[in-house]
């Protein structure tokens, strides 16, 4: 399909990327990867008048720690998610999630912050954000402010952002020393297709190897990436085990809402839900004994 015509503009800083972005409203859309938005165009899903790509605007796709947290910047590749040496150590779910999403070639233009912001129900980068607590920084011509990845969804394709606003950075805490994480995933044709399931799990210990923190997000068997907090719940305090992570695993399915389409039927992905949680939950207990 041919794309209509529209205006490229091309700000120096995020400030001017703003300033455009309010005068011309919603006429107009933000360019930062375009894996995602040029699908779009190409459908005539938007058709925006003006484009404002954000390529131009030097120092914005920083991955950094500072302050006890990871940092993480507009215009930050996907490839460059995959192979900084602090995300491996820090959060190796979500640098195995960028490694399985797409193509080489789409995760080397496509950004983490425009694949969140797609807001795609199956964004395999969402779930591992979910577990690690991800804030997001979000900019307007007033103020910045904050929120939790978990409150930033709000609706397939949709989330909190209004008129005019741009995602600045993630800020992701440091996790303790005994804290394990994990990636799963199923789809249907191979590793790079869209996922049919996929979940994220974290877990860590105290001296004593009592659970002191879980999370569990399931991606692709909800409206949006969610938490499931009643499962999380249930394992604070416990001692770390096959009965207790199976108990956990099917309170995520019973949390689970899927749909049936052309990649999975709901029933399969139910399904899958309880073996990825389980499978999730013990790769992360596995890795937290190791540190």
């Amino acid at each position: 399909m041919s794309i209509r015509n529209f205006t490229y503009l091309e700000p120096k800083t995020l400030k001017e990327a703003l300033s455009m972005h309010a005068e011309h409203g919603t006429k107009s859309n933000i360019l930062a990867g375009g894996t995602d938005l040029l699908i779009k165009l190409r459908h005539h899903s938007i058709q925006p008048d003006f484009i404002i790509g954000l390529n131009s605007i030097p120092k914005i796709d920083y991955i950094k720690l500072q302050d006890g947290e990871l940092a993480i910047g507009t215009m930050a590749k996907l490839s460059a998610i995959v192979e900084n040496t602090e995300i491996i150590n820090h959060f190796p779910a979500l640098a195995h999630a960028a490694s399985v999403t797409a193509t080489v070639q789409i995760r080397n233009m496509g950004t983490l912050i425009g694949n969140i912001c797609n807001a795609s129900p199956s964004a395999d980068n969402a779930t591992p954000l979910l577990v690690y607590d991800a804030k997001v920084v979000i900019l307007n011509n007033v103020e910045n402010r904050e929120i939790n990845l978990d409150k930033f969804f709000t609706g397939p394709g949709k989330t909190v952002l209004e008129q005019g606003e741009i995602v600045k950075e993630f800020l992701i805490p440091i996790p303790s020393k005994l804290t394990g994480s994990s990636y799963q995933k199923v789809s249907t044709r191979s590793k790079v297709d869209i996922a049919g399931v996929c979940v994220s799990a974290l877990i860590s210990l105290d001296k004593d190897g009592k659970i002191t923190k879980a999370r569990i997000a399931l991606g692709a068997v909800a409206p949006t990436p969610i938490r499931v907090y009643k499962a999380e719940e249930i394992l604070i305090g416990k001692i770390p085990g096959i009965e207790i992570f199976s108990e956990a695993a099917k309170i995520a399915k019973e949390e689970s809402s899927p749909i049936s389409d052309m990649r999975s039927s709901a029933d399969y992905r139910k399904a899958m839900v309880e073996v990825l949680t389980l499978r999730a939950l013990n790769e992360s207990l596995e890795s937290a004994k190791k540190k």
